[in-house]
């Protein structure tokens, strides 16, 4: 039954259909060789049924509801302006602002692609200006924008959260430490490229220059503070969090800052309505594939085959992290995510490894494979923005991959990495 269900899969990739339709096919062939037929057909579509029905998926269409709205607002710009103002004069300075507004952006949508837009519409230019070769700056705004991925609000950790039934509030603070680490490491690779390529720095911002960005910024700032801290504080939820950031987003570009109209709220609603469709078709596919893998013994067939279980934890980690690097150069994340992590939650619960380490190795490694040749998503969705050929879009890609690698290798031989701020917020021992 397996290699039917697989090979039927891949044929259907080959054809050219949405990566649901193998999903909802692979499912259905399951149930059917499993139950003799289409009597059980019932049971499949409860299993579907079933895969949506978290209350924590919520979230999803409201952090992408939000992060939509300040894309067509003003709260990256805004963002942007501020980290310039402070970095912007040191060598490689407009780089580093660049990955830093990268990561403040994706601490306020969650979003890798909504990332790509809203921060590297207005920043590449300014780069190419400056003196920078194109080939970096591309690479470098979809490599930083995956930090998005990492930093809270991470859909890819409310996904896993939902599938592997790990909490999602420590996921979210888990990711913290990796995605700061991933940006501090960036910083340090843009100012040494800038210093042997000799890029000009920028004029030095004013004291009164700073403290203007800074007072333009407070409102977007605090888009983080809302979402971290109240779910640190034990204020809200993180689906109530998606909630409130939705609230604040549409009084910040609305009311405040007349960013957008009426209309723009509409049309802003309906292409979220439209993303959050597909992604619940795939997460409700998921589930019931998840289902007939599992009760067909398909996960602990072939890791048994592969001995993964007698490898120990580090072991274990360095599979799951090749996996999922592998599998997001060609899939998209959602799907790889809603595949992979039934076929490895038993031997992760055999080995006793910690379900937030391993949902957050499984995000970077995610992230990572979203920016990595052939088919990451983040890179075609650079092409589609700024109209580049894909051999440029990923010429530059090597150095921040290497970079990306490191700090999965780090996490997975000192987890503290990640695991500090999640024992630190919710006492763990």
């Amino acid at each position: 039954m397996a290699a039917t269900i697989f090979l039927t899969m891949i044929v259907l990739l080959l054809l050219g259909f949405p990566m649901m339709i193998p999903l909802i096919v692979g499912a259905f062939i399951g149930f059917y060789e499993l139950f003799n037929g289409i009597g059980k057909m019932d049971f499949m579509v409860q299993q579907f049924m079933a895969g949506i029905r978290p209350a924590s998926l919520i979230a999803v269409p409201m952090f992408i509801f939000a992060a939509d709205i300040m894309t067509r607002g003003h709260s990256a710009n805004r963002l942007i302006d501020m980290v310039m103002s402070f970095v912007g004069h040191i060598k490689g300075g407009l780089a580093v602002s660049t990955a830093t507004a990268c990561t403040l952006f994706g601490a306020v949508s969650g979003s890798t692609q909504a990332t790509v837009v809203a921060v590297g519409s207005p920043l590449r230019p300014r780069m190419l200006k400056a003196g920078y070769k194109d080939n970096f700056v591309l690479a470098l705004i979809i490599n930083a924008s995956d930090i998005a991925f990492l930093i809270p609000p991470s859909i890819g950790m409310i996904i896993y959260g939902v599938v592997s039934n790990t909490s999602i509030s420590e996921l979210f603070i888990a990711g913290i430490g990796p995605g700061l680490l991933i940006l501090v490491l960036f910083s340090i690779y843009s100012m040494v490229y800038a210093r042997i390529h000799d890029v000009p720095t920028e004029p030095k911002a004013s004291v009164k220059e700073r403290l203007r960005a800074v007072q333009q910024a407070i409102w977007p700032l605090g888009f983080p503070v809302i979402i971290v801290g109240g779910i640190y504080g034990g204020v809200f939820s993180p689906t109530e969090a998606a909630a409130v950031c939705v609230l604040y987003a549409l009084l910040l570009e609305y009311v405040v800052f007349r960013a957008i109209s009426a209309r723009d709220i509409y049309e802003t609603a309906k292409s979220t309505g439209l993303i959050t469709g597909v992604v619940f078709i795939l997460v409700g596919a998921g589930a019931a594939f998840s289902w007939v893998i599992s009760f067909a013994r398909i996960p602990q067939e072939l890791l048994g085959a592969v001995g993964v279980a007698d490898m120990g934890p580090i072991g274990v980690l360095f599979v799951i992290s090749i996996s999922f690097f592998v599998g997001c150069m060609f899939v998209d994340p959602i799907v790889v995510i809603l595949i992979l992590v039934p076929i490895f939650a038993p031997v992760v619960e055999a080995v006793g490894l910690d379900p937030v380490l391993v949902g957050t190795i499984i995000t970077l490694q995610v992230a990572i494979g979203s920016a990595t040749p052939p088919f990451g998503c983040d890179i075609f969705t650079a092409m589609a923005v700024f109209k580049r050929p894909y051999i440029e879009v990923i010429r530059g890609t090597p150095p921040f991959v290497v970079i990306l690698l490191l700090v999965a290798v780090a996490l997975i031989f000192f987890p503290d990495i990640a695991l500090f701020l999640r024992d630190l917020a919710f006492e763990k021992a």
